[in-house]
């Protein structure tokens, strides 16, 4: 048994959650032609600005190669007008015509200039590469900017969970009302598939401004550290952060209250060492205790183990819960 007795507790929130990549960026072909190469290991990093792959240059190298020439040539006939204009020998016309075919030999030769360029394939940014979505040999850019790859960016990593929206504005009521008090969501919790818990923490960024229609829940994120790159984007994880701090709630452990379709209750012992059933309406977690919003007022002996054996109206002998050292570390810990 553990005796009901309001205290100071720190409210937290456990919540599902996806890992997303910090940035995303796809490599795509800008020119079309044949890939000769590609230049990266897959699932290796890479850096902004470091070559990925090379289109076959050559039709692309002949047409700067053109637009050099054509632009030497547009450029001598400037050359020679312009002398002559003042000798009145050619019109200022035919100046202005060849130096607006000047001007167009320029813009052409800077397309493909471009164009050569862009045959070498860089990577926007820097980040992990993921495999290769095109083999050598294959046309790439015919009508459109092929993907060739995409590139993460996972240090740090963003989290994106959902809740509720009652929740939020119960939360916000009480913290408003000063019965709770805003806690510091700088540092967050995440936990794994294994249920291990991961050693960095992170940080609360932003929530959204509306609520989903369909779902009824707010969206959220944060942002957690990933030198070692463990965390991964598509992860499924769990976010557990404090929401509130409390001074007068009633804390139980888990093990204290039983769920059902018909909510939550636990096992109080009364008069005569009798068990009654009692509704309780729970908050959040504060470390692994369920927070009592209401339903107990303080003092009541609270069965914690032996429901399979007790039932309502049986009589007990209430002796002191002693938690296991590796849950009361726990609750310690929080």
């Amino acid at each position: 048994m553990v005796v009901a007795q309001p205290g100071e507790a720190l409210l937290t929130k456990e919540l599902p959650g996806r890992l997303q990549a910090w940035r995303t960026a796809q490599v795509r072909a800008r020119v079309e032609g044949i890939v000769e190469q590609r230049l990266f290991e897959e699932g290796s990093d890479v850096k902004s600005g470091m070559p990925l792959y090379r289109i076959d240059a050559r039709t692309y190298r002949t047409s700067n190669e053109a637009a050099k020439a054509e632009l030497a040539a547009a450029q001598a006939v400037v050359n020679r007008y312009r002398p002559l204009v003042e000798m009145k020998a050619v019109s200022q016309q035919e100046l202005d015509s060849a130096e607006a075919r000047l001007r167009q030999a320029e813009a052409a030769l800077a397309r493909t200039q471009l164009d050569l360029e862009n045959t070498t394939v860089p990577a926007p940014i820097s980040g992990r590469i993921g495999r290769s979505l095109v083999t050598e040999g294959a046309l790439v850019g015919r009508g459109e900017a092929t993907q060739l790859a995409t590139i993460e960016q996972i240090d740090p990593i963003y989290v994106n969970f959902t809740q509720s929206s009652a929740e939020l504005l119960t939360l916000r009521e009480a913290i408003a009302s000063g019965r709770w008090k805003k806690a510091d969501t700088r540092r967050m919790e995440l936990v794994l598939e294994n249920d291990s818990v991961y050693p960095l923490p992170g940080k609360l960024l932003f929530s959204d401004l509306s609520v989903d229609p369909n779902t009824g829940a707010v969206s959220l994120r944060a942002e957690f550290p990933n030198p070692k790159k463990d965390l991964l984007p598509g992860m499924f994880v769990r976010v557990r952060y404090p929401q509130a701090r409390a001074d007068q709630l009633i804390t139980l452990p888990q093990r204290a209250v039983q769920l059902s379709p018909a909510g939550a209750s636990v096992m109080v012992v009364g008069e005569g060492n009798k068990l009654t059933p009692v509704p309780v309406r729970l908050g959040g977690m504060s470390g692994t205790n369920w927070t009592i919003l209401s339903g107990l007022k303080g003092g009541e002996q609270v069965m914690v183990e032996g429901h399979m054996k007790a039932y309502p109206g049986s009589v007990v002998k209430p002796v002191p819960w002693s938690p296991t050292p590796a849950a009361a570390a726990a609750t310690q810990g929080k």
